[in-house]
């Protein structure tokens, strides 16, 4: 991994890309790492396009500005890259764009105009067969660590048990980390 790693998540309101940031950066920091996660939003009002930072390092990080060309962009809805440069800042050369959608990879790079790496995933329709709502947040982030090695899978399982267990409860929390593992699984280039 590069010194300093940085992630950038666009997403609307409540589709969970503060918290999957959130949940990324502790992953990142059970295994040692210094982290920043903090997210930009307008108002706060549920599908209104938000986006969530999150960085990773192994020295401390000295920085507290947005993410301007992050190694991977996650985009948790399509549409917003159709009115938001989802793209601006990252590299063809390096980065890595994952989208959730059930189109391929060549069709994002039409949209987008983005011709680096792009990864797809139908993190909703994940979502919605296990849990039963839009909530793309764990299976995106099972396509991160699928594609990038930034943290473990097996540290990633752990800090969603510790963080939502005693909300959700066991049940939810085994069909979230279901979800990721199908991500991870089914991620496509």
């Amino acid at each position: 991994m590069k010194e300093v790693y940085e992630v950038r998540m666009h997403a609307r309101a409540g589709q969970g890309a503060k918290s999957g940031s959130q949940l990324l950066a502790e992953a990142a920091f059970k295994q040692g790492k210094w982290i920043q996660s903090f997210p930009e939003y307008g108002s706060e009002r549920r599908g209104a396009p938000t986006v969530s930072y999150t960085r990773i390092s192994d020295k401390q990080l000295r920085t507290h500005e947005p993410i301007v060309n992050p190694d991977v962009v996650l985009v948790f809805d399509l549409g917003i890259a159709k009115t938001v440069p989802v793209t601006k800042g990252l590299s063809e050369e390096t980065g890595i764009l994952i989208v959730n959608t059930n189109k391929s990879p060549e069709y994002i790079k039409k949209v987008t105009g983005f011709n680096g790496k792009v990864y797809t995933l139908d993190a909703t329709g994940i979502s919605l067969k296990l849990l039963g709502i839009d909530a793309p947040n764990v299976p995106m982030l099972g396509a991160l660590i699928k594609v990038t090695d930034v943290v473990s899978l097996e540290t990633l399982e752990t800090v969603i048990k510790e963080h939502f267990l005693a909300k959700l409860g066991e049940e939810k929390v085994n069909k979230n980390i279901e979800g990721l593992k199908k991500a991870y699984e089914e991620v496509t280039k």
